[in-house]
């Protein structure tokens, strides 16, 4: 009798432990992570981060894939989603998109057609969102701006500010419609210096670099719908 009221009191003297939540990032190179040969990118950096004994403990799948616009991301969504659960949970618990710049670019010459129509963006925007707000809860982390002097990219694409500024801004308006926290990253870094964007950006123009990379994930990390998932430290 003694020994099951000690066994129960040690029962309820243990921590509750925070289920690690599952997490898959979905979107073009900006989550791949290309440019950052050091870190893998911000969301590597971030899966790393989770990874040691006194964090959440959550787990990231990086499912970036290069030169993927909105379509494509939208085309392989679930069937990733679907993919990534385990154990007793068996879908992810956030799916994080970032995605858009790739539709923004100008095709062949600067004043080329958008390789995605802007008012086929702003369908295939808000496509995207609802398909994914009806699996789980959904955050958005917005475009880097591009160094312009570096264009074309790969002899063919143009990017610019002002394109890009109206892709993230129709991406910004859709999310906030559905209440889906967006993270502006284009506005945040537009309003520091052109020299510090510039020693953050890769040699082609588009891509940041490992300096670039560390900066976003800092701004990831810092931003409050995020700061929530890292608050849920697990109990020893």
């Amino acid at each position: 009798m003694h020994t099951l009221v000690a066994s129960s009191s040690m029962q309820l003297s243990r921590p509750t432990q925070c289920q690690p939540k599952k997490i898959v990032a979905l979107g073009d190179s900006l989550v791949y992570g290309f440019g950052d040969p050091e870190g893998g990118g911000w969301v590597e950096r971030l899966r790393r981060s989770w990874m040691s004994p006194d964090s959440a403990g959550h787990i990231v799948y990086n499912l970036g894939v290069r030169g993927d616009r909105t379509q494509q991301v939208a085309q392989r969504l679930e069937i990733e989603f679907r993919h990534r659960g385990e154990l007793r949970n068996r879908v992810p618990d956030l799916i994080i998109l970032s995605v858009g710049v790739n539709d923004s670019a100008r095709l062949a010459r600067p004043n080329g057609r958008n390789y995605t129509d802007f008012a086929v963006f702003e369908s295939e925007i808000a496509s995207l969102l609802e398909q994914a707000q009806q699996l789980c809860p959904v955050l958005f982390v917005g475009m880097v701006p591009v160094d312009e002097a570096k264009m074309p990219f790969l002899d063919c694409l143009y990017y610019n500010h002002a394109d890009q500024y109206r892709y993230k801004e129709a991406t910004r308006i859709a999310c906030a419609k559905r209440r889906i926290p967006y993270l502006d990253i284009f506005e945040r870094w537009m309003g520091r210096s052109e020299n510090w964007r510039r020693k953050r950006v890769s040699q082609d123009g588009l891509h940041p670099n490992t300096l670039g990379y560390q900066a976003l994930l800092e701004d990831v990390m810092n931003w409050e719908a995020i700061a929530t998932y890292n608050s849920q430290t697990i109990a020893s």
